[in-house]
């Protein structure tokens, strides 16, 4: 059973979702404030943390990448103000994977939290088939139907991080980060040419596409 956390400091907000995320089956634990949601997550195993931005003591954004510089591979979902786009893509910069406005329907917060779940579980193992194609992490190898051909690494690494949470926005900066490390010192415009070279090689799949979100980065998209 998944554990998640609910990070705001209105406690009537905390009770709400935390109701309806247990009676949807998940265990819950509440933290009021930034700083609190770090002592939480460093003593307890959180699977998904759902945090607000507007925090005494340590604000969302800066929830956000801590929580993310100590495990990249956390599902973070976040609640905005209502047609606040800049905290949209500033969240999205800084690594949440979903956002969700306020005031928010409780059951669309409980799909979304199935959702992101059910990506990072896709995520965290060593296959991921997209449709005909395989990535094999353990191997580093592609297959693509009766077909096996290797990657160069930096390349599988950029596809395979897209393909284990579809839709998933990420920017170049995380992708460099994530892939290249932090003390990379090139340009990240790199990324837009693994990206080409990703989109050539896979031109002719109707598998997935790798999408630009304008103004953000990239994503992956299967196609259905």
């Amino acid at each position: 059973m998944a554990t998640i956390m609910v990070t705001d400091d209105d406690a009537n907000i905390r009770e709400l979702v935390c109701l309806f995320l247990r009676n949807d089956g998940f265990e819950t634990v509440e933290a009021a404030d930034g700083k609190e949601a770090l002592a939480i997550y460093a003593s307890l195993h959180v699977d998904l943390v759902v945090l607000d931005i507007m925090m005494p003591n340590m604000d969302g954004w800066t929830l956000c990448k801590e929580l993310r510089r100590s495990n990249p591979d956390l599902p973070l979902l976040m609640l905005t103000a209502r047609g606040e786009t800049w905290e949209k893509v500033k969240g999205f910069q800084l690594g949440t994977d979903d956002y969700l406005t306020k005031p928010f329907d409780p059951l669309e917060l409980t799909a979304r939290v199935r959702a992101l779940l059910k990506r990072y579980r896709i995520g965290s193992t060593q296959t991921i088939r997209l449709g005909s194609v395989v990535l094999d992490r353990q191997i580093y190898k592609v297959k693509r139907g009766t077909e096996s051909f290797t990657l160069p690494l930096k390349e599988f690494e950029l596809l395979y991080k897209l393909a284990g949470t579809p839709g998933q926005i990420y920017t170049r900066e995380q992708l460099i980060d994530q892939i290249w490390g932090l003390d990379y010192a090139g340009d990240d415009r790199t990324i837009d040419v693994h990206i080409k070279r990703l989109r050539e090689r896979f031109a002719t799949t109707t598998d997935f596409h790798i999408e630009t979100v304008r103004g953000l980065g990239y994503r992956l998209e299967v196609q259905t």
